[in-house]
């Protein structure tokens, strides 16, 4: 038995190490995130830096950040591998300003939730106050007043 294969990971033992389910695991290597090896028995085994790439697959969905994305993150990495410390930061620093602008637009809805949001339905009784005659349509589609940005509001 070689050294990798003697510290090699099930599947069950990554997922209670990393708090998912197996099939988060399974869903997550269909989706070319992660890799496995197969052992003799065809059941599949993880290298132990598998904790370190699911925890970043974690992390950045935690923060919205889309598995299209994440994978375009690894596959940046040289011969793909996990991430390290440095290439975590600058993982960060790329997915920050998109956190940025979510956070800077979840802020606008909250601050707008229980008023109009310019979207021109007129269905609202403060909506006339807000768009009289539907003249936010001359802003753009949607919700014109919830997309414009701090800058413009």
């Amino acid at each position: 038995m070689n050294q990798q294969a003697k510290h090699a990971l099930s599947v069950g033992a990554v997922a209670k190490r990393c708090g998912i389910k197996v099939s988060t695991l399974h869903f997550y290597e269909a989706k070319g995130l992660i890799q496995s090896q197969r052992n003799q028995g065809n059941q599949r085994r993880y290298h132990p830096e598998i904790l370190r790439r699911v925890s970043v697959i974690k992390a950045a969905q935690k923060t919205g950040i889309n598995l299209a994305d994440i994978k375009a993150a690894f596959a940046s990495l040289p011969n793909n591998r996990t991430p390290n410390k440095n290439d975590w930061e600058l993982l960060s620093q790329q997915w920050r300003e998109n956190l940025n602008q979510r956070i800077e637009t979840m802020t606008r809805l909250r601050d707008s939730l229980t008023g109009c949001i310019g979207c021109g339905c007129l269905s609202m009784n403060s909506c006339p106050l807000y768009n009289p005659d539907d003249q936010l349509a001359a802003h753009g589609t949607g919700p014109v007043i919830l997309n414009r940005s701090s800058e413009q509001t």
